[in-house]
């Protein structure tokens, strides 16, 4: 047994005053509501609001997959949406704008309105996102000025640019009862660049990261207010030196999967320190290359836009991202101070083709932007998603408790060393008296120790302690502990469990709490004011009590097991709704592709989306729905490949599957979607049909998998034929994937490539009825 400690005697209450950065008269919507911030976190209504914020670009994406999938971000806990505007993919042409189909930023924007969601419009001129140029168009580079400087030419053009994206923002602002409540101005500005391509292979010239500081900045936000972009406020990028004015939300974030390491040069990732807890919103924070503020961090929020929720591919580094590596991220920011967590990418995509270029970056694929995120290229429901739905829940359920609690770091945790296996990681976000324990037990690019019967000593600020006894944790888990918890008048003193969120069922005078028991905990307990505990059965998937005090306070609680909460979903704030089976990545051979059920609510239907034909489906309360199960017709869709080399095979299809794509048919009969599953050996993957390129792939040892529906049309033309090229792997060029963990290395012999497996998964979508 570990005694772990922390005294919190003298611990000050965080010290809470306005952040005064948003325009009274553009902060408030039609109702009388008003977007507001403190120091520590943004308020809606007056009430703290905590935001989790998921990077969805539209113009990645078919727009009829828009909808399901904004209706998956809401359903998993996200409230906010952000998205570059790219400008080549809107102006790749002088002069010739286009914001039809998926360059349609007004019907995307209205989509999320429709689902709940904010909206973070990330401007430009600059993005980057790993797009041709970072967005800005290849006719600018013949232009007689520099981009991303005070020339009036170019800031002229900031105005055309600025001009055509109000014109598709126009009545969508929060002002205007619309969802857009913040817009970016460039991004990483004076820190980071993107390769100009036209340049690619020959002198590798940059696009100009700029020079002209503060200048540039107001620069560009006059021009955007000037062309009538009028939201509530400003952000920015706020690493690496980028200038951020006073009146600007800095956003922060955290990759620990770094391709750009590799770049230049194959070799062997480090370590990093983001799962180690620190206190970002204090001013004698540890400084370091991903946060060193040009500010006091106490005066302003810390908020983040760019965490870790996946990552690219680039052509020298090639991993199998751990999904587990998401949530983890989350907790340690949540711990940290962080009131606001932005995903990048949460919802991955597929580049448009231009007008004879690929409008992507030369070290990533031409068309995939699949990012291995929460929510895949083709709107795949991964791990990542489905773990971190319970540390969103609860960061929307107890905004109010949680905003305003200050972090307290036990001594010796900003020290340790990220290849320490066995030290617990842990953190507490509290007032001195209440509060949440945070543990995290993940470490990139390494394996951690399962943590057996730790305790934890917390001497309050009172004097009095709280001590959570026999605390265990899996490798690679995390976990919120509460103390002094009010559930609705009953004081929970301590809990081995997670809490999740708070429902209020149909018909019932009370609330119930719902908590998750977190894998490897052996015991779970639950401890009350007044000596009651309760435990909760190791082996149980789902596990309800009453807990009453002596005042006549009562409360129902549902614990459910890690695995089940994976599979739930909180519908409209009175049920949980439990689908499918639970999803996850295979430690001895890990995959990006995920087997499943995904709920979610649009156009007021509730739908499961399942790659099974059968799911089981469950409610708490009991009886909420109509059916325990979903049942489809099975669709057998077997592919037929033909061998014409060891680098090129055709793929034929059935016909009444191309036809049910081709003619909305399947979704009418409940099949969404089918998608194409690969496995190769080789270099580079390019799947073809009727001579356009569909999608791409570096392999990196794992499951290819492509959504059919996409080209849908195509493949009728082509009569159900696509065909697969693969580069293969030259000696001296080689990809080492043996690891999940592996960059490309230089190692091999001869020439690699050979296709081992194609397969067809159904994708089935079915309307749930309540009873």
């Amino acid at each position: 047994m570990t005694l772990n400690t922390l005294d919190l005697t003298g611990f000050q209450p965080k010290r809470i005053v306005p952040f005064p950065i948003t325009r009274n008269d553009w902060g408030v919507a039609p109702d009388g509501t008003a977007i507001d911030f403190t120091n520590y976190y943004m308020t809606f209504d007056g009430k703290p609001f905590y935001g989790v914020c998921g990077e969805f670009h539209y113009s990645r994406m078919s727009p009829d997959r828009w909808d399901a999938q904004l209706a998956k971000m809401a359903a998993g806990g996200v409230n906010v949406v952000a998205t570059y505007v790219f400008w080549n993919h809107h102006e790749e042409h002088e002069n010739e704008w286009d914001f039809t189909g998926r360059r349609d930023l007004r019907r995307f924007v209205r989509l999320c309105a429709r689902h709940g969601l904010k909206v973070i419009v990330r401007l430009g001129p600059f993005d980057h996102g790993e797009v041709r140029n970072g967005g800005i168009p290849d006719w600018m580079y013949g232009k007689p000025y520099e981009v991303r400087s005070m020339d009036p030419g170019f800031l002229e053009k900031v105005h055309d640019l600025y001009a055509h994206i109000a014109a598709q923002l126009d009545g969508l602002y929060f002002k205007d009862g619309g969802p857009i409540v913040a817009a970016q101005l460039d991004n990483e500005y004076m820190h980071s660049s993107a390769p100009w391509e036209m340049t690619t292979g020959i002198s590798d010239e940059w696009v100009p990261g700029g020079h002209d500081g503060f200048d540039y900045v107001h620069a560009l936000r006059r021009i955007a207010e000037e062309e009538g972009i009028s939201v509530p406020f400003y952000t920015n990028t706020g690493w690496g030196g980028s200038p951020v004015p006073d009146d600007v939300l800095p956003l922060w974030g955290g990759y620990a999967y770094r391709p750009w390491l590799f770049y230049g040069d194959a070799g062997e990732h480090p370590v990093t320190d983001e799962y180690l807890y620190r206190d970002f919103h204090a001013n004698d924070c540890p400084r370091g290359e991903e946060f060193d503020p040009t500010y006091e961090p106490e005066s302003k929020p810390y908020a983040c836009c760019e965490m870790g929720g996946g990552m690219f591919s680039s052509y020298n580094y090639r991993f199998v991202l751990p999904m587990k590596s998401v949530d983890a991220m989350a907790n340690i920011k949540m711990a940290s101070g962080c009131n606001f967590l932005g995903y990048y990418m949460f919802q991955g995509g597929s580049n448009p083709i231009g007008d004879g270029v690929y409008l992507n970056e030369s070290q990533t694929p031409k068309i995939s932007y699949d990012f291995q995120a929460a929510l895949g290229e083709f709107g795949q429901a991964r791990e990542s998603y489905r773990r971190c739905k319970a540390l969103h829940y609860f960061g929307l359920a107890f905004a109010d408790r949680l905003c305003p609690l200050g972090v307290a770091v036990p001594d010796g945790q900003t020290a340790i060393d990220p290849r320490d296996k066995n030290t617990l990681r842990w953190c507490v976000r509290t007032d001195g008296e209440r509060g949440f324990v945070f543990i995290d037990n993940f470490q990139d690019h390494d394996t951690m120790t399962a943590k057996k019967d730790e305790t934890i000593a917390i001497t309050l600020a009172s004097g009095a302690t709280v001590t959570f006894d026999g605390v265990s944790l899996a490798a690679d888990e995390n976990c919120v502990l509460p103390f002094n918890m009010d559930l609705d008048g009953v004081l929970l003193e301590a809990a081995t469990a997670q809490p999740v969120t708070a429902i209020a069922t149909p018909g019932s005078s009370r609330r119930t709490f719902v908590f998750l028991r977190p894998d490897g905990m052996d015991d779970c307990w639950f401890r009350f004011a007044g000596g009651d505990v309760r435990h909760v059965a190791a082996d149980a998937d789902l596990e309800r009590f009453e807990a009453r005090d002596d005042a006549g306070h009562a409360v129902d609680i549902v614990c459910v097991s890690r695995a089940k909460a994976d599979t739930m979903t909180v519908i409209g704030g009175e049920a949980l709704v439990f689908a499918g089976t639970p999803v996850a990545q295979d430690p001895a051979r890990p995959s990006i592709v995920n087997d499943g059920a995904v709920v979610y609510e649009t156009g007021g239907r509730l739908v499961v989306e399942s790659t099974t034909a059968h799911v089981d489906v469950t409610s708490y309360p009991d009886g909420y729905l109509a059916s325990r199960t979903v049942t489809r017709e099975p669709v057998r869709a077997a592919a037929t490949v033909t061998r014409l080399s060891d680098t090129r095979y055709l793929i034929d299809l059935p016909d009444t599957l191309v036809d049910a794509l081709a003619d909305g048919a399947a979704r009418g009969a409940g099949m969404a979607d089918a998608r194409l599953r690969i496995r190769y050996a080789g270099d580079i993957g390019w799947l073809w049909c009727d001579g356009v390129l569909v999608d791409d792939n570096f392999a990196n040892g794992d499951t290819w998998e492509v959504g059919l529906r996409d080209c849908a049309s195509r493949l009728a033309d082509a009569r159900g034929r696509l065909v697969l090229t693969i580069t293969p792997i030259r000696e001296g060029a080689n990809v080492n994937v043996e690891s999940a963990m592996a960059a490309r290395m230089e190692r091999a012999d001869g020439r690699i490539a050979a296709l081992e497996s194609v397969e067809v998964t159904p994708v089935y979508e079915t309307a749930l009825r309540k009873a």
